[in-house]
């Protein structure tokens, strides 16, 4: 069985149950995290511009999404669009493990090299 992904035209003009169960189905065949972010995402909008049915669409696969799979480019790009919700203690351990802290190293290595780096005495000014 094939599944076909949503439209953005779908995704704006179908009822909160119907994009539930095709959003939910299309995650279990494909398995693609990333796609159903993104889908999950759009509804988000549809909620502020005024489609009050969709606050918090579809939040035990975007909880299982986020907790229980490995963190893809897509939904660390839209991972702070889903603070509300994860409660704070959840916030917090979740955003280490979706963005992690690598520049940490990085930043500390220029900073210790910044403070090791001395002139050569044939770049000073002296005559």
């Amino acid at each position: 069985m094939q599944i076909q992904p949503l439209s953005f035209r779908q995704l704006f003009n179908l009822k909160p149950k119907t994009l539930e169960t095709r959003i939910t189905n299309f995650y279990q065949a494909t398995q693609n995290s990333s796609v159903t972010i993104q889908y999950i995402l759009t509804l988000k909008v549809r909620n502020q511009l005024g489609a009050t049915e969709f606050d918090h669409f579809l939040k035990d696969l975007v909880r299982e999404l986020f907790m229980n799979t490995k963190a893809t480019r897509t939904m660390k790009r839209f991972f702070h669009y889903f603070e509300d919700y994860f409660m704070a203690p959840e916030w917090k351990t979740l955003r280490l493990k979706v963005l992690p802290q690598r520049k940490f190293g990085e930043t500390v290595v220029s900073k210790v090299r910044s403070f090791f780096s001395f002139a050569r005495p044939e770049e000073t000014n002296e005559p």
